[in-house]
């Protein structure tokens, strides 16, 4: 298994990076470094607000200059620590590189929670909702033009981390176990990233009705006592918004009805890469996640998955089970 050093961590606006960037480094004993909190602190002297400088950063190289040679010259150092930076990950070759994300509404309303200051403050769930994709996707513009790398682009990364649902100490444990090589290990060295996603917000492809053994009263309860971290790896697909599942329905559900926060996954395919016979992520999301697929697995599951456009377009948009179908 390789060695990692350090510890770097980037992913969604609200995703928890900081929370769980400082309890990882107090527990491993490790120094950490924040550019997000140097971003902040150069909006505040510029007088803008941390999108505004996110978009003045776009036109005034200067901006990132300062800070990507501050990232290379400690990367360079050796050191081992943690980093919490959206670009730490383009920088250093041997930290564990960690991509945090959460469900937008979350994301929104953690940041609304949390103290405001004159570079971020928001007065409603929809704005902090709105220009936190704007911040994002400004960020993601700025990296493509400066840097050629897309930081949406998930085998950037080590590790991807579904925050929505988790407690920061379940977070935190399972990062820190992946790190140790604990969990994760072999799809770390031969197929990374290792993906911990919140099985509340995984797709289904397959119809409930035809998956087998789903209800396996042992099966459930050998996952129950071994622990979500001891699943085989789900198999999954990503179209760049949502997780599907390729191969491993009967865990998943396992998962579900012992109420885990996070499952381990293995990433086949992410957008146009290929899932089987040359289809790609989108395509075979789009053929396979049908209305009434998701929605019996969502009732079934007690879990609520919103209906992606391909869906809410298609011809089968009448949900199984509604009284209207006639069903």
């Amino acid at each position: 298994m390789t060695v990692r050093k350090s510890i770097v961590f980037n992913g969604d606006l609200g995703s928890g990076k900081s929370t769980v960037s400082v309890e990882i480094a107090r527990r491993l004993g490790m120094r950490r470094v924040s550019v997000g909190d140097l971003y902040r602190q150069m909006a505040q002297e510029r007088q803008m607000t941390a999108l505004q400088l996110n978009l003045h950063a776009e036109l005034d190289q200067a901006v990132d200059g300062y800070v990507d040679q501050l990232q290379r010259d400690i990367a360079a150092s050796g050191e081992a620590l943690v980093m919490d930076s959206r670009l730490a990950w383009h920088f250093f070759t041997d930290a564990l590189k960690v991509h945090m994300i959460t469900e937008p509404g979350e994301a929104a309303r953690r940041v609304l929670l949390r103290p405001s200051g004159p570079a971020e403050s928001y007065i409603s769930l929809e704005e902090a909702k709105a220009k936190l994709r704007e911040r994002s996707e400004s960020e993601r513009n700025r990296f493509i033009v400066r840097y050629g790398v897309d930081k949406a682009r998930l085998r950037n990364y080590d590790l991807v981390c579904d925050s929505t649902r988790a407690t920061a100490d379940e977070v935190i444990t399972h990062i820190i176990d992946a790190y140790e090589g604990r969990i994760g290990a072999d799809v770390l060295r031969d197929a990374p990233p290792l993906l911990l996603l919140d099985p509340a917000r995984v797709y289904p492809t397959e119809d409930i009705t035809t998956l087998r053994g789903l209800w396996d009263s042992e099966f459930v309860g050998e996952v129950a006592e071994a622990g979500g971290e001891a699943l085989e790896p789900l198999r999954i697909g990503y179209t760049g918004e949502y997780f599907f599942v390729v191969d491993g329905h009967r865990r998943l559900s396992a998962a579900l009805q012992n109420g885990f926060h996070l499952v381990p996954a293995q990433l086949v395919a992410e957008v146009g890469e290929p899932v089987v016979g040359g289809m790609s992520a989108v395509d075979y999301f789009a053929a396979h996640a049908r209305p009434s697929t998701i929605h019996d697995w969502a009732a079934a599951h007690g879990v609520t998955l919103p209906l992606p456009e391909h869906a809410l377009l298609n011809g089968d948009a009448v949900l199984a089970g509604d009284p209207s179908s006639g069903a």
